[in-house]
């Protein structure tokens, strides 16, 4: 699947869990080649029992809400929010998908559908792939970019195309859509700004270690498998370094990556004690339910509504703002869920006169990483908020909204584009915490109190449960709904609740989930840093350190124009020519 909404699951050993025509959860066994060549999830806890449909619109429509806390505690800079999407397109990615009428052999089918964190959603199946060479360049070592569209007019920093600050870009086909199509591996990385300008870093990323290994005189298929290394090797430390520590408990992240997985696809010596089967040698990962419907979909919860996106997209009071960078905008300018253009409507796509991001939109990477951290107290975005540009400004990072059970209110409505329809379904349906929860009655997941008592943890109590801790007010459900809901939690809703009283980080049952999935998957990668327990990080700081702003970095030379090519405010001047009007939706 390449949207939101996955419309079945196959689960090993038990089938096609879907709804039937009455949408009521059903399974069947696959019955066509595609289906069989589904990506294939596992079953960590037992089966749940269902919420009803009244109870779960309830609930859905108490946890978008308007009156959410936008503040984060610990402070996360918000694009860790898209790089946790990055990551999930990564572990969901189906490298057989572009293959299904060509013969595709067991290994490759298998390996195809095995959750591992190994950038296939950056690379594909390789430049020697027939299909998949499309995203490479013609030396077939580089990975493909592509031109922002120039706005003309006065100011310098917008008027050209830059090449290399948008993802490569189809530029065939009969219609816009086919026109505006990334040429990536997974479309879903272009479905909204940020994670498209993501996907843009790796990119040059990989292309800059091409080049300094290519110094080295490497060249040809060596040059790219050893690149290729390189960057896995580096993406992988920053995740378990970086990356999970600022979402879930670093205490179980520790125990994890230290001692070993106790319950998911056990860890050898784990096994015997856990009374669980020990992974063997060349055992395949497999991607468990309660992570990809549940315990996975925090993300949902740290979505700001509006971002300080560059220069001109932005919350500031500057005269040189047009717009603030809200989530419908981020939506709106990728090629997937939207247009890439100011006119038009992102429900047709065929509406709007861009067909590559217009170069204002181009991402300020300031705004959304703290370059401090790395000793780049030069790399902070400022704006001047005093009309005659006399203070020195206030600091623009954006952070992440805490870890919770409050969603921002535009999630209350997403785009069609999103989950790939164009025909509109009920209101309730393009909730996103709706759509949560009732992927979760599909699957027939597992109850938070039930995955609890699996862990050998304490649940969380009835009055923690409907209370919280800063998070959605429950007074809209009726008090069988409460009861309901505090002897069999949605493992989602429980999940989150769980980080309210953890200070917006996971703890408990959904930390456990996601350390342990993220072990198995780096440990089942092709390349690995479990499985070469000496290797250190070499482009960052130190042998110790890779973060994301280290790569941000290396990818874009250390220059403050590179990170930021839509340049900082302005002072106003007497003599300075009137700013001409820029792209920005009416």
């Amino acid at each position: 699947m390449k949207r939101h909404m996955r419309e079945d699951y196959l689960v090993e050993g038990e089938g096609l869990l879907c709804f039937d025509e009455n949408h009521e959860p059903t399974t069947r066994r696959p019955s066509t080649t595609a289906e069989l060549r589904k990506f294939r999830f596992s079953r960590l806890g037992p089966e749940g029992r269902a919420l009803d449909k009244r109870t779960r619109t309830a609930l859905a429509e108490a946890m978008v809400n308007t009156a959410s806390v936008d503040s984060a505690d610990p402070a996360v800079p918000a694009g860790y929010t898209y790089l946790g999407q990055f990551v999930d397109h990564d572990l969901t990615m189906d490298n057989t998908a572009a293959a299904l009428g060509e013969d595709v052999s067991v290994d490759e089918l298998l390996q195809g559908r095995s959750p591992a964190l190994d950038l296939d959603s950056l690379y594909g199946r390789g430049p020697e792939d027939k299909t998949d060479r499309v995203f490479y360049a013609a030396d077939g070592v580089h990975l493909k970019t592509g031109a922002t569209a120039g706005l003309g007019g006065a100011d310098p920093a917008v008027a050209p195309d830059r090449d290399g600050f948008d993802l490569p870009r189809s530029g065939l086909g009969s219609s816009k859509r086919e026109r505006r199509a990334a040429l990536i591996p997974d479309a879903r990385n272009d479905e909204n700004l940020v994670v498209a300008q993501t996907h843009l870093a790796f990119i040059r990323f990989h292309n800059r270690v091409v080049d300094q290994l290519a110094e080295g005189g490497l060249s040809g298929r060596a040059l790219f498998q050893a690149a290729r290394s390189v960057v896995v090797r580096h993406y992988q430390w920053l995740l378990v370094h970086d990356f999970l520590p600022r979402i879930v408990s670093p205490e179980v992240v520790e125990e994890v990556f230290t001692r070993g997985r106790k319950f998911f696809e056990v860890s050898p010596g784990y096994g015997q004690r856990q009374r669980r089967r020990a992974v063997q040698p060349g055992d395949r990962p497999t991607m468990p339910i309660e992570f990809s419907v549940a315990a996975y979909r925090l993300g949902h919860s740290m979505i700001r509504e509006v971002y300080d996106w560059n220069r001109i997209f932005n919350t500031s009071t500057h005269r040189d703002v047009l717009a603030p960078g809200t989530l419908q905008l981020l939506f709106q300018f990728s090629g997937t869920s939207g247009i890439l253009s100011p006119d038009g409507t992102i429900a047709d796509p065929e509406s709007g006169s861009f067909e590559r991001l217009p170069t204002n939109w181009i991402a300020d990477w300031r705004r959304l990483f703290d370059f401090t951290e790395a000793g780049r107290d030069d790399l902070v975005a400022v704006v001047d908020v005093d009309e005659n540009d006399t203070e020195p400004g206030v600091r623009q990072l954006n952070l992440t909204k805490r870890i919770d059970t409050n969603l921002v209110d535009p999630l209350r409505d997403l785009p069609l584009g999103s989950f790939g329809g164009q025909d509109v379904p009920p209101a309730i349906e393009l909730n996103l915490a709706f759509r949560n929860l009732t992927r979760a009655v599909m699957v027939r997941l597992a109850s938070g109190q039930q995955m609890a008592q699996l862990f050998d943890l304490v649940p969380l109590k009835a009055d923690e449960i409907l209370a919280g801790l800063d998070g959605a007010v429950l007074d809209g459900l009726s008090d069988a709904q409460k009861a309901e809901l505090t002897t069999n939690t949605p493992l989602w809703f429980y999940i989150l609740r769980e980080a309210e009283f953890n200070g917006g980080r996971l703890d408990g049952v959904g930390a456990r989930i996601v350390a342990e999935v993220f072990h198995r998957a780096i440990e089942g990668s092709r390349i690995s840093i479990l499985r070469d327990p000496t290797w250190r990080p070499t482009l960052g700081p130190d042998d110790e350190t890779f973060r994301m702003v280290d790569l941000l970095l290396y990818a874009f030379e250390g220059n403050a124009e590179l990170l930021n090519p839509v340049g900082d405010p302005v002072p106003a001047t007497p003599a300075e020519p009137e700013v001409p009007a820029e792209v920005v939706p009416a």
